[in-house]
């Protein structure tokens, strides 16, 4: 709890926390809006495909322009300004740099810089979950004998929920299940970016004027983004994925300790140590009561009759056993929180979250029936859709993951819903995410 302590430290030492920033998009500016807020951090750097869309992201969160005119990254080194730049690389071996925060949203992307970041010698903040669901375990792995920091964002969901897991280990509580709330209703799953704005309650015409990007957006709708975070919650945790994926039940918080216990105790999760993304409307599209929509949580498990009692005697909302309650928190800032974990990584050498393991993968479906020679379109977009699955079940299967679906080939028709394989497209084998991939699933396998 003394983070803000040592940044100031830092600042009055003249040696402010140096970060570089790759993909200035809403995380991005939502962490830069802080970040000019903090005197402990210095924005070394900014890398994006459009610097004038990044100068243009500064004046609307209130940057002075001025901070934002160094020459180059030497130049923002001595005179504590910020360098605008298209070269991520260079960015990523700017002298004086600490930390890398990876926010482009392209997995193939996010395990370039990764990678290249670690070699550099930089600790890593990949907010970029594509990226480390793909391959986070070997990220983590080379991050770690490399002798700097791999982390998952703060603010995001799965370090929230990582947090919190944390937090009842910590304490001696078993987690029984993990995991977060959104929107969902069964017909999601086949939402294409065509009809997706008639389900955010928009016009297409004011997504547009509002800069959004209708596949990203699908992405959050049709479970995609919810087989992404939960398989990164599983990796950073230890928690096995549930054999059929998620089943999103309904529940609102009073409900989390009755609907997300064990199946032999009258709840719906078929084994201890889960993850689940519970829905913010009944399945006749009626709201929940007292929704978590936006928020994290974690269900917990008395381990004795004296843990029981304390529950009561301290006013735990639980199942009827009074063995099962649970935590949450109902929000999550996303990007205003991000400095939580450039601070945690630079001044502690702690990550808010890292993928320790393999234990879920989120895969790619067909959202129809595909036809060999159609060409992949990636989360959100009208040939796939993510599914959680245990990692075991994905490597057993061959199956494709969602990280890897964009921009290949089928070789051969796909039926709808069937879970896409490595032997459906074609593989091009120079790939470097493509390689990063099937080295983390040889290293963990």
């Amino acid at each position: 709890m003394n983070l803000h302590h040592l940044l100031g430290a830092r600042a009055e030492d003249g040696r402010p926390v140096r970060v570089g920033l790759i993909g200035a998009g809403k995380f991005g500016a939502m962490f830069l809006s802080q970040a000019g807020r903090q005197k402990g951090f210095h924005v070394q750097a900014i890398a994006d495909l459009s610097p004038d869309r990044v100068r243009t992201t500064l004046e609307r969160i209130g940057w002075d322009p001025a901070r934002a005119k160094a020459s180059s990254a030497a130049d923002a080194l001595r005179t504590g300004g910020t360098w605008v730049t298209e070269d991520s690389a260079e960015l990523i071996g700017a002298d004086g740099l600490e930390v890398v925060i990876d926010a482009t949203g392209s997995p193939a992307a996010g395990v370039r810089h990764a990678l290249a970041a670690i070699d550099a010698g930089r600790h890593v903040v990949m907010v970029n979950v594509e990226a480390d669901v793909l391959a986070g375990p070997l990220l983590a792995q080379k991050a770690r004998e490399a002798g700097v920091v791999y982390s998952m964002a703060y603010g995001d969901q799965p370090a929230m929920i990582a947090e919190i897991v944390d937090w009842a280990r910590t304490a001696g509580l078993d987690v029984v299940c993990a995991g977060k709330g959104t929107k969902y209703l069964p017909a999601y799953h086949k939402v294409t970016p065509d009809d997706v704005w008639t389900h955010y309650g928009l016009t297409p015409e004011a997504a547009q004027a509002g800069g959004m990007n209708p596949q990203m957006f699908n992405s959050f709708l049709d479970g995609t983004k919810s087989a992404i975070e939960m398989a990164a919650v599983a990796n950073a945790c230890g928690l096995t994925p549930q054999p059929s994926g998620l089943q999103f039940p309904p529940c609102g918080v009073d409900d989390l300790p009755h609907v997300l216990r064990p199946l032999e105790d009258g709840g719906s999760m078929p084994h201890k140590g889960t993850v689940e993304v519970v829905s913010s409307l009944e399945r006749d599209g009626r709201p929940v009561f007292r929704d978590l929509r936006w928020g994290v949580y974690a269900v917990f498990e008395a381990g004795s009759d004296y843990v029981r009692r304390c529950f009561a005697e301290y006013g735990l909302h639980t199942d009827s056993t009074g063995t099962y309650a649970a935590m949450y928190r109902p929000y999550h800032l996303i990007g205003l929180e991000l400095g939580i974990s450039v601070a945690s990584a630079a001044l502690r050498g702690e990550p808010t979250g890292s993928s320790l393991h393999w234990a879920g993968d989120a895969v790619a479906c067909a959202k129809r029936d595909l036809k060999a020679g159609e060409r992949l379109d990636g989360e959100g977009g009208y040939t796939v859709y993510g599914r959680l699955m245990p990692a075991g079940e994905s490597k057993r299967l061959g199956a494709l993951p969602i990280g890897l679906a964009h921009g290949w080939t089928l070789k051969r028709d796909v039926t709808e819903d069937r879970p896409l394989t490595y032997a459906d497209v074609e593989i091009d084998e120079s790939d470097a995410a493509y390689q990063t991939r099937r080295a983390m699933e040889q290293a963990f396998g």
